[in-house]
């Protein structure tokens, strides 16, 4: 966890593969943070999942990023372990079945998921698995994504202020 002005905060992402909604989300919060002026943030993804480890980002997903300004590239799955949940400052899961997956792994209670950071989204709902669907479930996702943005910028900017004042 970032302890001083030097850590940067850390978020990640997790869905159940790595694949799809997670780097789609790490991705989107990168260029949201830099579009934004938001320095000192690292952000990374991860899976619950051990099935796509070392796969790249879905061509679906990566399409759909790449069609609205998003780097795509240099991505492998990798799947979440404990050290990793209790050292990001801010753990964002896609559904609640992460949420418990990592419970499994770690003691942290404060996992949140992507739609917590969308006011206009429905309490608890997620963000669906478009690995299953047409391209237009990966337009969706993207979207969902894009709504939470400016909630979890202003978490990452609430955390880096709570660090500053140590």
């Amino acid at each position: 966890m970032a302890d001083s002005t030097n850590e940067p905060v850390k978020v990640v992402f997790v869905c159940w593969g790595n694949i799809c909604r997670s780097p789609m989300a790490e991705r989107i919060a990168a260029t949201w943070a830099q579009r934004d002026g938001v320095d000192g943030v690292e952000f990374t993804s991860a899976a619950t999942s051990t099935e796509e480890l070392g796969n790249p980002i879905d061509r679906r997903a990566a399409r759909e990023l790449r069609e609205h300004g998003y780097d795509a590239d240099n991505h492998s799955a990798h799947q979440i372990d404990a050290a990793e949940i209790d050292d990001a400052d801010l753990v964002i899961a896609m559904e609640d079945i992460h949420i418990a997956k990592m419970r499994a792994m770690s003691d942290r209670d404060d996992v949140a998921l992507l739609s917590d950071f969308d006011p206009d989204a429905e309490p608890g709902e997620g963000v669906p698995d478009p690995w299953y669907g047409g391209p237009e479930g990966f337009t969706t996702t993207r979207e969902m994504i894009e709504r939470a943005m400016p909630g979890v910028l202003e978490r990452v900017r609430e955390l880096q202020g709570a660090t500053r004042r140590g």
